[in-house]
């Protein structure tokens, strides 16, 4: 009786915390239009798994850290004392990568709760950071004037989430946020929830998060009626993924930005006529992302291929061949350590390179 009452409970949180995800004024009071919002840099992926995954994924809990930066209720028993470190290459000049470490707390009662871990209580702290290299100053010709200035965006990200019984579990993340331009700075402070069930052999995994809920509490720049602050770029997702039990094969989807039907960007040096709308077709597979995992059971390796067909509409070149949209990936376990490299095509004219390094360092204590 009183482990059903307990499990009643926790359904009871699981569906609060999706009323809450699916709020509809809350969706609409930030979204902030396609290439007009701050702190884009935060759509970039962590890791180059996230990066194989297309860009993004909130459904796959395989024990990678730095899938909870998409959604905390990713963090599981494997994250326990594992730190991952990652690198990409953008441009020549720019620095890109994060650094995170997770460590589990708390015990439970296994004579009340034989499914529930030992430590149902995951949390991970870690930091983004986006560095642009330094520019010179310039007149509005273009002239070069002399001396140069930086550029960088940090993240901070406190993660915390809770088993729910064998199949659920919940996590929230709090971000804050700051920019450096020159001698223009913002600050922000931001939050993540997130939700994720599995089948008891993991085959099927479902995942939901809404990334972004905040605003700039100090702006760039200020009007007569005071200090511009703006939104951050809301985004609600929804995934899941398939693992076949006979065959080495995952296959899997991820909707993003549920919360707007328009990703496409405003020309404004385009006259009226010229101007062309986006079929409803088009708009429908911005929103998704498609991936294939090779994984054996061993999960000693991957090999991932995805497609992300807003990145294709928006990267690839007319009438030139184009990687645009596409991107593989690769993983190695070596003894304790996971290293992952990912090649994919973030701007029209040059290939991202990306380079994870995880290492479980409560596995190397014993």
């Amino acid at each position: 009786m009183l482990k059903c009452e307990n499990m009643r409970r926790r359904y009871l949180i699981l569906f609060a915390l999706l009323l809450l995800l699916l709020q509809p004024q809350g969706l609409r009071a930030q979204y902030v239009g396609s290439g007009s919002s701050v702190f884009n840099f935060m759509d970039l992926p962590v890791s180059a798994r996230m990066a194989a995954l297309g860009g993004t994924n909130v459904s796959m809990r395989n024990g990678d850290l730095s899938m909870s930066m998409a959604n905390p209720a990713l963090l599981g028993d494997m994250t326990d004392k594992v730190l991952s470190l990652n690198y990409a290459y953008y441009l020549p000049g720019t620095m890109f990568g994060s650094a995170l470490y997770g460590h589990n707390f708390g015990r439970s009662s296994i004579e009340k709760h034989p499914d529930e871990p030992d430590k149902p209580n995951y949390f991970a702290a870690g930091i983004h950071f986006l560095d642009y290299g330094r520019m010179p100053y310039a007149n509005e010709q273009g002239d070069k004037t002399g001396g140069t200035f930086g550029a960088q965006d940090i993240l901070i990200n406190l993660m915390y989430a809770r088993q729910l019984g064998p199949h659920f579990s919940v996590g929230v993340a709090l971000k804050p946020i700051m920019s450096f331009y020159e001698t223009y700075n913002a600050f922000a402070l931001g939050a993540d929830v997130g939700a994720h069930f599995q089948l008891k052999d993991s085959t099927f995994q479902l995942g939901l998060s809404l990334q972004n809920i905040g605003w700039q509490l100090k702006g760039f720049y200020s009007k007569e009626g005071g200090q511009v602050r703006e939104m951050l770029p809301l985004n609600l997702q929804l995934g899941f993924n398939y693992r076949f039990k006979h065959a080495p094969i995952r296959l899997g989807m991820t909707i993003h930005n549920i919360q707007h039907w328009n990703l496409g960007y405003e020309h404004t040096n385009l006259e009226k006529e010229e101007k062309s709308n986006i079929e409803w077709y088009d708009m429908m597979f911005r929103h998704t992302i498609f991936f294939i995992d090779i994984v054996p059971k061993s999960d000693r390796f991957y090999l991932t291929l995805s497609y992300n067909h807003r990145r294709r509409a928006e990267m690839a070149l007319k009438d030139q061949r184009s990687f645009a949209g596409f991107a593989v990936g690769a993983g190695v376990r070596i003894y304790k350590f996971n290293l992952g490299f990912t090649m994919y095509q973030a701007t029209k004219s040059n290939f991202t390179y990306q380079v994870s390094l995880a290492l479980d360092i409560n596995s190397m204590l014993k």
